[in-house]
């Protein structure tokens, strides 16, 4: 029988929240993150975990042997934040030009949670429990890293299970998440037009790059809403389109664009990377232009697993109650590279809603947003979704 961690929660509420609302006022960037380390080994000491530290980028790995036997179990928490500036007003907001836009400090401090709450009960606890603290997740493949350097060796013995939570805008306290596909996989297009630059003055003497590139753009939407079927969907969304700072009377040398790209699975990714440059290359070439193409895979789509997916959802229901437990009708577009550690360990990805009450769902920011407020009120309920999960599939 699972514990009731909800209740157990209430007494680290605040010491979680205070967590949080110190690594949300001072944030850092990618796989380099010095003071946020120091701050969740601080929050971690005293605890009966074994811990290590990575060798390229400051990870933490603890790991928390039950008194009992069983198999192990993986808890995931990321830390790095965005290069964004903050435009919260919150009285802890971030002021050094970068933020928690994507809740990464509610993640932190919720998995700190969690080991505290299997901590205190770890005489009943049955097999073992990895806590992940992860930098570098928006962009860096931090989880990859963590691979690489033997995580799913830390216990003695590889996971059987690996879970995570995500917050995100939403009624507050509502846990989501489905089987299957549950975040896209992320890739990154760049595009250089390469023509020959001159007088604005004299089109017909240089070959103009500019509205080749913008040919490519709108081909681009064509390509992604004619070869692709509607049920197995891609998104690709232009981002950069740059000239440089040439005089505005220059017709310029060249023009770069980027974009990223999402799909959903490994069939879209192959048409991708093939028609992709075949498209931008021909499109160049009838214009007496060239194009170098750069197609960049850097996460692959974030699966579920069915089985650890029901059983999750039947244990989060339980704790929580029917009314805060949905399941996703489709699976979100964004993308996480926790999916590097579904492809090796089956497990779930699960979405918590976490927008203050007062909040008018129907505009509220997104993630990423520098408006974006997540309620860091539900911390408590997260550790202990993490806790029950990890305490009941060691117990299975």
């Amino acid at each position: 029988m699972t514990p009731d961690f909800t209740a157990d929660a209430v007494a680290i509420l605040p010491d979680l929240v205070a967590l949080r609302r110190s690594l949300h006022a001072d944030p850092e960037l990618g796989l380099d993150l010095p003071r946020t380390q120091r701050r969740v080994l601080d929050a971690l000491a005293g605890l009966p975990l074994e811990i290590s530290t990575g060798d390229k980028t400051t990870s933490i790995v603890a790991v928390l042997r039950g008194a009992l036997p069983g198999p192990t179990v993986l808890l995931r928490g990321d830390m790095d934040a965005l290069p964004i500036d903050e435009a919260t007003g919150l009285e802890y907001a971030s002021t050094n030009g970068a933020m928690h836009a994507c809740g990464h400090d509610l993640h932190t401090a919720g998995l700190v949670g969690a080991a505290k709450l299997l901590s205190a009960r770890r005489d009943e606890l049955h097999g073992s429990v990895v806590f992940m603290f992860q930098p570098g997740e928006e962009g860096h493949g931090g989880a990859k890293i963590m691979l690489d350097e033997g995580l799913l060796d830390a216990a003695g013995e590889r996971p059987v299970a690996a879970y995570a939570v995500h917050v995100a805008p939403g009624p507050r306290g509502v846990f989501a998440t489905r089987t299957g596909a549950v975040a896209a996989g992320s890739n990154q297009l760049f595009v250089t037009v390469q023509g020959r630059g001159g007088h604005g003055s004299q089109p017909h003497q240089t070959l103009d790059p500019v509205p080749v590139a913008a040919e490519i753009v709108l081909a681009l939407q064509a390509f992604v809403t004619r070869r692709f079927d509607a049920f197995d969907p891609v998104v690709l969304s232009v981002t950069r389109l740059s000239t440089g700072e040439g005089a505005v009377n220059v017709i310029p040398e060249r023009v770069e664009i980027a974009a990223t790209v999402r799909h959903m699975s490994t069939a879209s990714l192959a048409i991708l990377r093939e028609g992709l440059p075949r498209l931008i290359e021909g499109i160049a070439t009838a214009h007496g232009l060239s194009a170098d193409v750069e197609f960049e895979t850097m996460y692959p789509v974030t699966v579920n697993d069915a089985a650890e997916t029901d059983a999750t959802l039947a244990e989060l229901r339980h704790t929580f109650g029917e009314q805060r437990v949905v399941v996703m009708p489709s699976p979100m577009m964004g993308s996480e590279d926790f999916a590097f550690v579904l492809a090796e360990v089956p497990g779930t990805f699960i979405a918590l809603m976490t927008s203050p009450p007062d909040t008018d769902l129907r505009t509220a920011e997104w993630n990423h947003s520098p408006r974006v407020v997540f309620d860091d009120a539900v911390l408590g309920d997260q550790a202990a979704a993490l806790a029950s999960v990890a305490f009941a599939r060691t117990a299975r």
